[in-house]
């Protein structure tokens, strides 16, 4: 015969098969993945990229007028909000949301806006490649 119990579990008790599935092995595991993926990102140095000006950077972010749309840190006037901000862009997984942040997807994104999402906001700047870098370079100090 079936018995319901009117009794309330105690504070914090996790029933038997609710905790049977929290540590299931296959959860553990990508648990274990995602936190150390996190740990080795949040350690790992900024980019380096050789030959590039972080300074001519910053200039240029400011002379294209980038701050109109993003908000740009150590950028003056750089307020805008069309644009997502462009804070702790050395740390972030994603540019634009689909590309891996890498040296060489940025400069992609920043010369080539359309062709990587077309339709998006962000406008063709027609940067050279040298351009890109240096603003790349900039774009990789904000932690």
């Amino acid at each position: 015969m079936w018995r319901m119990s009117l009794r309330r579990p105690a504070p914090g008790h996790v029933p038997k098969a609710a905790r049977n599935r929290l540590l299931h092995p296959g959860w553990l595991l990508c648990l274990g993945a995602c936190l150390l993926a996190e740990a080795l990102h949040a350690g790992a140095p900024a980019w380096s990229l050789p030959g590039t000006n972080p300074r001519r950077g910053a200039a240029l972010i400011e002379s294209f007028g980038c701050g109109g749309c993003h908000a740009v840190p150590g950028i003056r006037s750089a307020q805008g909000n069309v644009g997502p901000p462009l804070d702790r862009m050395a740390s972030r997984t994603y540019i634009a949301g689909m590309l891996r942040n890498t040296p060489a997807n940025m400069v992609r994104w920043l010369r080539d806006p359309q062709g990587v999402v077309p339709g998006n906001a962000m406008p063709d700047m027609a940067l050279t490649e040298a351009q890109a870098l240096d603003i790349a370079a900039y774009l990789y100090t904000l932690h």
